[in-house]
């Protein structure tokens, strides 16, 4: 039985709806050592349900950084206010939305996501060694 790890933070992000004017997201970040590859981010956006995205985690981790990604999400640090902020750009059939995190605590975030799964590490986490070796033992 593998003990897996949840790593949560609840957080308030910015639903960017112009240049000018921005509102508050309510929203909690989530990383599970059984889907290593992954961040999930749940938030409400003027919805009974929350709206459920999943990304590679590689690509919030540079986007704290530097701008990457394509596609459906893009990552990209920026300034605003003089703060550091991680913009994330989300777009889906259902629409777009350009939602705005505190570097500081996105960055605290991945760290602790970093230390219960280290880059590199996350092959070994999917089990795939163990059931492998089940199948061979049988």
């Amino acid at each position: 039985m593998h003990h897996h790890t949840v790593v949560e933070r609840e957080l308030e992000l910015r639903l960017i709806l112009s240049p000018e004017h921005s509102v508050p997201v309510p929203a909690r970040l989530a990383y599970r050592t059984d889907d290593p590859y992954a961040v999930h981010i749940a938030f409400h956006i003027n919805s009974d349900r929350p709206v459920h995205w999943t990304f590679a985690r590689d690509l919030l981790v540079e986007g704290v950084f530097r701008p990457c990604g394509h596609g459906d999400v893009r990552v990209w640090p920026t300034k605003t206010d003089g703060r550091s902020v991680v913009l994330i750009a989300l777009s889906s059939p259902d629409g777009d939305a350009l939602l705005q995190a505190p570097t500081a605590q996105v960055s605290a975030w991945l760290e602790r996501t970093l230390r219960a799964c280290p880059p590199g590490s996350e092959g070994g986490r999917l089990g795939l060694d163990d059931g492998l070796a089940g199948l061979l033992a049988q």
